[in-house]
């Protein structure tokens, strides 16, 4: 099905880099997609589609910019949530250039729109059936690829020298709200001295123990520990469906990542979107339908979240 919000959802938190609050309006839409629009910029067209091929920069998150230069940055903990709860359609309001980092999960989002509730469209839903196998290889070891599959699975693969990350797997099938009761809590992460270094250059201004997991060597150093064994390639997984949202519908078919960024993961998009024969725009039937992440999910999940 295709749905939207049943009404305005506000939220208000830090950015992340910018250090700046910020607020968020989620606002229902009948068409278009998801997409972002700056209300503090008046001069130019600031509405931004969030499209995989809108993606300018992937440094440190996913940053987003339409054709008169107008951007939004760290995108992908939300657009997970969207893709999560099952919004395919909804206008965000941002008052600033970097959505908020809340507390380095997409549980405030998630939590946020299943509060409000959706409201089912008119049409039929429609995805993006992967039809056949796409893959990059990059240097250190960094692979990723989308393979035909009946459901969107996810597939990660971490491997750090920290001894509190070390090499983590994980690997789930996004159905019967998996997101929510998996993946929706898990936390952006980094290590100490890289906090240390981005700081000192004015970069991760906002960042704290209170929106991320922050590690020393063998050392959580949050008070409150990790809120699940495997955080770290959770989250991963996380930012991955997040930016497989970025394709313009949800995506069917299998995701696999090891040591994959955003970058990484927008590459795998534009490359499987510029192969002839390796997709397809599919509307679906009343099954698979209620086999896409957000199927299936209403409030009463809220408190199996985190």
């Amino acid at each position: 099905m295709q749905t939207t919000l049943k009404r305005d959802v506000s939220l208000v938190g830090m950015g992340l880099h910018s250090g700046r609050p910020a607020r968020l309006i989620l606002r229902p839409a009948t068409q278009g997609g998801i997409r972002f629009r700056r209300s503090d910029v008046t001069d130019r067209d600031n509405i931004i589609p969030a499209r995989y091929d809108r993606v300018t920069d992937t440094t440190l998150c996913t940053l987003l910019s339409n054709e008169a230069g107008v951007s939004v940055s760290t995108v992908e903990h939300l657009m997970a949530a969207l893709a999560g709860t099952g919004v395919t359609h909804a206008m965000i309001d941002i008052d600033g250039p970097e959505v908020p980092i809340m507390d380095g999960s997409a549980l405030r989002f998630a939590h946020a729109i299943l509060r409000t509730g959706l409201t089912t469209l008119d049409g039929a839903p429609r995805a993006i059936r992967v039809l056949k196998p796409i893959t990059l290889e990059e240097k250190g070891g960094v692979f990723a690829e989308l393979r035909p599959a009946a459901a969107l699975t996810i597939d990660f693969e971490i491997d750090f020298a920290d001894a509190a990350i070390s090499r983590q797997h994980k690997a789930l099938s996004m159905v019967n709200g998996t997101f929510l009761h998996e993946l929706a809590d898990c936390r952006t992460f980094c290590r100490r001295q890289d906090v240390e270094a981005m700081q000192a250059r004015g970069l991760a201004l906002g960042g704290s123990l209170d929106n991320a997991i922050v590690v020393d060597g063998e050392k959580i150093l949050n008070p409150g520990g990790l809120r699940r064994s495997d955080e770290f390639v959770r989250h991963k997984m996380l930012d991955a469906l997040g930016d497989l949202a970025l394709a313009g519908a949800p995506i069917i078919g299998a995701y696999r990542g090891v040591r994959a960024g955003h970058g990484v993961t927008n590459r795998l998009l534009r490359k499987m979107f510029a192969t002839e024969g390796a997709w397809e725009e599919a509307m679906l039937d009343a099954e698979e339908a209620g086999a896409l992440p957000g199927a299936g999910i209403d409030a009463g999940d809220i408190a199996r979240a985190g």
